[in-house]
């Protein structure tokens, strides 16, 4: 088992920054995959970002290409999401996720993912 704990989210303004993190605990951290996916009220969960067990490797969805930056801490278990330039779009849940499966293109998916966090929310206001 691994457990996924989510933070740092909050109510911003457009253009604001956030940084979320995802600590996670239970099974050795750097065997995993990451990814970050976010859903917002009445839509399905969309992939963000994710990144390979080793940080070397990092996939974004075109929405958040430019404007986000996925990274991990294999030391201090956690991975991070850095938000730029936040848009009212943006407006969601933020859950990030854990798969101990290859690096493929299905990690674009919430297929391959084996453990998920509880979210957290972000709001942007216009």
């Amino acid at each position: 088992q691994v457990q996924l704990v989510e933070s740092g989210g909050g109510l911003v303004q457009a253009g604001d920054s956030l940084r979320l993190s995802c600590a996670a605990s239970g099974r050795t951290f750097s065997n995993y995959a990451m990814g970050w996916f976010r859903q917002a009220p009445g839509k399905e969960r969309d992939f963000v970002a994710a990144i390979n067990r080793s940080g070397g490797s990092t996939y974004y969805a075109d929405s958040v290409k430019g404007r986000f930056t996925i990274s991990r801490d294999n030391a201090k278990n956690t991975v991070y999401l850095q938000m730029n330039s936040l848009k009212p779009e943006d407006t969601a849940v933020y859950y990030c996720a854990a798969d101990r499966g290859p690096w493929t293109i299905l990690v674009a998916t919430t297929t391959p993912y084996d453990y998920w966090g509880q979210g957290t929310q972000v709001t942007v206001s216009s």
